[in-house]
């Protein structure tokens, strides 16, 4: 198998597992994070019904970041996804990383979150 396919099932696996304990109600919605080469992605989502709240990505017209696949960008999409989700009456979310090990560019979106009042 091929090193960039082995690393996507593992992905994946590592990403069933996460998911078969996390749930987004609407008291706590999942936000879930996606990180690719060039850019970072997160959402807000309420399981339940199956529909996005809130989102934020450095591919965005009104981001702030010339590039997209750094820690400053990814703290920049953190805040931006807070305010956003504070405007829309969410105060506490459940944390996904989407399989994405918790140090880098996914650690630096949560902090960001956190610095912009989400609570998780």
């Amino acid at each position: 198998m091929k090193t960039i396919q082995l690393k996507q099932t593992r992905r994946g696996r590592r990403r069933r597992g996460i998911r078969r304990t996390i749930f987004g109600v609407p008291a706590r919605p999942r936000l879930t994070v996606f990180r690719s080469a060039k850019h970072m992605y997160a959402q807000i989502i309420d399981d339940l019904t199956g529909q996005t709240l809130v989102s934020a990505s450095t591919n965005e017209k009104a981001s702030k970041t010339d590039r997209g696949g750094n820690c400053g960008a990814a703290t920049q999409v953190g805040e931006a996804l807070a305010t956003r989700a504070r405007q829309a009456g969410i105060e506490a979310v459940v944390f996904d990383r989407n399989g994405f090990r918790y140090h880098g560019r996914v650690k630096a979106l949560a902090d960001g979150a956190r610095k912009g009042g989400l609570s998780f």
